[in-house]
């Protein structure tokens, strides 16, 4: 069975710029505090050599292996000022700590605003969830939070100029 593919695989492609975090590693597993039932975390990401002439960034997290025919949209925030370069563990949560100001959350697939952790159903298999830092060569996107993950997706696939990505696996056995 092949798997869906990538969020940006049908995306113009742009260059690519480097994420890193110390909560989530490239390639290895989802810790559980970035779950829906284990603390609902959003990781901490920091980014760098993106395009200089970046306006704005956005940060999404999808699941491309939800069985839901579409994927699922965990977190898609935009809006964050071109200075900010860093969002600590858990800006995307709670009481949204260390969210710069004047930052939007979209509506994830839970139907709320903010980071909702990952949960693939039981015995499903491994899920992907794709962390994506977007540059984009606007200030303000112009969506606002009650639109659409999928099409705010779109607007970040029109405006972006650069692009990077962390993916870890997560899997509820």
């Amino acid at each position: 069975m092949t798997r869906p593919p990538l969020p940006h695989d049908f995306q113009r492609p742009v260059p690519a710029f480097t994420v890193t975090s110390h909560s989530v590693t490239d390639g290895g597993t989802l810790p559980a505090s970035h779950t829906l039932e284990g603390g609902n975390l959003s990781p901490q990401l920091r980014w760098s050599d993106f395009p200089t002439d970046t306006k704005s960034f956005a940060v999404t997290c999808f699941d491309p292996d939800a069985p839901t025919g579409s994927g699922w949209w965990h977190w898609v925030l935009f809006d964050l000022p071109a200075g900010v370069t860093e969002l600590p563990e858990g800006a995307g949560s709670g009481t949204f700590p260390g969210l710069p100001t004047g930052a939007i959350h979209g509506r994830n697939d839970y139907g709320t605003r903010d980071f909702g952790g990952a949960a693939p159903p039981p015995g499903h298999g491994p899920h992907r969830y794709v962390f994506t830092v977007h540059a984009l060569g606007v200030e303000k996107l112009g969506p606002d939070a009650d639109t659409s993950a999928a099409a705010i997706s779109g607007t970040l696939g029109f405006f972006a100029i650069g692009r990077a990505t962390l993916c870890a696996l997560y899997e509820h056995s």
